[in-house]
Formats: structure tokens, sequence, C-alpha cells
């Protein structure tokens, strides 16, 4: 099966990840995999298997008015309407809100089974209200839109059609149950780690307020955030606001981040809101006690509260502080934690995540290949009879 893969970027972030290994391992499996990005090489952050075809458009970019973005996206759509041909896929799936509408659009009267997926919660994730419009609009034309959480379910069947509906997690990546060396950045004492795009979505102000409220009382502990985005400066200002310079660490993106995760204590995703984190995943995958805002969506389908992870309200310091308080005075709790939290290993193992992909792939590919088989049937006895 030839598969084509869609996404704004390669950067650094959930969707690009996970996009990155699916590519690989369908490569890996011995699958023909394209994957196209609508911004240039110079973005990517994730490395690809040599076996992916990879094809960077160089078409991202804002447009100073209303005319120019419009041309910009009527050359987006041209170029990968090429591509998209030219890889001649039996499927094609795309990432994310933006570059799965532009997929639908180039896609139109090809004929081939479009995919497309979510990838954070789209009732709070404010596209824009053209974007979401046109959402609204295309999304119906593809053969099945996937989302990451059943909490999501109710949303796009109120888009789509239930049938299209599939619910499909992210995987454990195969790399994070390897031995990792990490940077050195843990200090003498505890460890709490954190990590994601350094955006009001991700609630680091949230975990500053209560990592300062905790601090005191618990003075051998500190705090790495790992990451970058719009909201480091303000990050950074309310760690010095809140005296707590000397115990936070703010180091950057990290392209390998389980080293690190092995060297934490505890584990803190404060989001206000989720797709499928990663992150949180991960941190369970290497046996680290979790703590986790009960935001939509996602949390709640990895952690077992009380049993593999603690869940909290979202948006609230005070009950991320009386988590937080309990388990860095509690070792036995962390320890008890975090040997169930390994079995997202096999939970969410990407052998079992990739099997839901093949098999929507089969689906929804199997028309086609019955229609095409059809037409080439007729056109041999087309032949014959001329002969």
């Amino acid at each position: 099966m030839r598969v084509t893969l869609i996404i704004s970027s390669l950067g650094a972030g959930g969707a690009e990840r996970m996009m990155s290994s699916m590519a690989n391992y369908w490569a890996e499996h011995a699958r023909e995999v394209t994957l196209i990005t609508l911004a240039s090489r110079t973005d990517d952050f994730y490395s690809l298997h040599h076996g992916v075809h990879r094809i960077a458009l160089g078409l991202t970019g804002t447009s100073s008015h209303v005319a120019s973005a419009a041309w910009n996206n009527i050359r987006r759509l041209r170029r990968l309407r090429q591509e998209i041909k030219a890889s001649q896929p039996d499927v094609v799936l795309s990432f994310v809100d933006q570059a799965n509408v532009l997929t639908l659009v180039g896609s139109l009267g090809l004929r081939i089974p479009v995919v497309v997926s979510e990838r954070i919660d789209p009732r709070y994730h404010d596209i824009g209200s053209i974007w979401a419009w046109l959402r609204r609009l295309l999304y119906p034309q593809a053969d099945a839109l996937v989302v990451q959480t059943n909490g999501l379910r109710g949303w796009a069947e109120r888009i789509v059609k239930s049938h299209a509906v599939h619910v499909i997690p992210n995987a454990v990546p195969g790399s994070v149950v390897r031995h990792h060396n990490g940077l050195d950045l843990k200090p003498t004492g505890r460890t709490i780690v954190a990590m994601g795009r350094f955006a009001l979505q991700k609630g680091f102000d949230i975990l500053l307020k209560a990592f300062a409220r905790c601090a005191r009382k618990h003075s051998d502990w500190s705090l790495v955030i790992l990451g970058d985005g719009e909201e480091r400066g303000r990050l950074e200002a309310l760690v010095v606001e809140l005296g707590i310079k000397d115990r936070v660490n703010m180091p950057g993106s990290v392209k390998d981040p389980f080293g690190i995760l092995c060297g934490a204590d505890l584990f803190i995703l404060s989001s206000r809101y989720e797709g499928f984190p990663n992150a949180l995943m991960e941190a369970m995958a290497l046996g680290r006690a979790v703590i986790s805002t009960d935001c939509p969506s996602g949390p709640r389908e990895i952690i077992r509260d009380g049993i593999d992870g603690v869940l909290v309200r979202p948006g609230e310091v005070d009950s991320l502080v009386a988590a937080m308080d309990r388990l860095m005075a509690d070792q036995v709790a962390r320890q008890r934690l975090g040997k169930r939290a390994i079995e997202v290993v096999e939970r969410f193992s990407t052998e079992k995540v990739m099997k839901m992909w093949d098999e929507l792939f089969l689906s929804v590919s199997s028309g086609r290949i019955i229609a095409d088989s059809l037409t080439q049937q007729a056109e041999d006895r087309q032949t014959e009879m001329r002969l």
C-alpha cells in the first residue's frame, strides 16, 4: 500500500512527532511512504527513515492582507495537488485542522481516499471563523475523520456521519523504553519535570504558581520545563516574580527528552486542554509518578486515577498544590504509581495503534481498489475484443 502523509511542518510538537513516528514505522514495514509538509525542511525537528520520500513545499508564512492570503493558499493548493497526484497513493492521511482543509480541497476529484485527523481538542482550540467554517464544510468529504479520544466522538459526529468517525489514540514510541543518558540538568535533590510548547494551553503559568507554593516546604525539589514557544518571555518573568529563579530550569526544546524524564521524581501535565498528550504517556512509560489536570481531552483516557497517576481539576492552582504537596512528601506513593504507570507501554503499544491505522486504511481504500480492478477488467475485455 502507498501512503501519503500531509502536515504543515515537522517542527517540535506532538502531532509532528506522531506523524514522523508513523511514517518511520510504515517505511520500516516496507510501505511506500511519502510525507509532504507545507513548510520547508529548515523547520524539521524530527528525523525520518531513509525510505520515506520527503517533500517540503516551503509555502508557509504569514500574509500581509486578505488578497495575499488568498493567493498564497491557491499556490499551496496547486503544489499540494500536484504532489498528491505524483505520489499515486492508495490513501492520503492529513494531520491538523488547516492542513486537513487544504488536503481535502487539493484532492477533490482525484478519487483518492482521504483520512483527516484532529490532533487537539477542537472545542477549545480556536482556528478562526473562516477556517472553522471551511472545516465544517469540507470534513464531510473525507472518507474518515480520526479523533484521539472517545470524548471527542460527539463533536466529530456533529460534522460527519457517525460511521466515518474513528477513535485512534497515540502510541508509546518504541524509543521510550530504551536506555537514555539524557542531559545533565538534574541538580542535587528531587526533580519535577514538565514538557510541552510554551503556550497558554499548556498551563505552565499554573504549574509555576503551584510550585512556588510548594517550594518553601520542599526545599530540595526543583522544576525543569522542557519546550519553547511564544509564552517564554511571560513565563520567565513569572519565575522572577515568584522568587523561584534558582529552582526552575527551562532549557528549551530537546529532541530526545527521555533521559531527562528518566531522571524525574515526578512529572506534571498542567494543561488547560489537550488532544492526547504524548509527554504524559511517555513519562508513564518510563515508570514516573505523574500528576495531570483532568482537562479535555486525553488525560482521563490515559491515567487511571489513583492507580497509575493522579488527576486534578484543570485551571485550579489549589488543586494542583494539594496533589504536588502530597506526592512530593511521599516517596512510597510515587513508587507505587510509577510501577503501575509503565503499563501504558502495553495499553498503547505501537503494534496495537498502528494496526488500528492499517485496518482503517484498508477499509477506506478497499472501495477504490475494487473500482480500479473492475475498470482494469473492463479495459482488458475491450482490448481482447479489439484483438
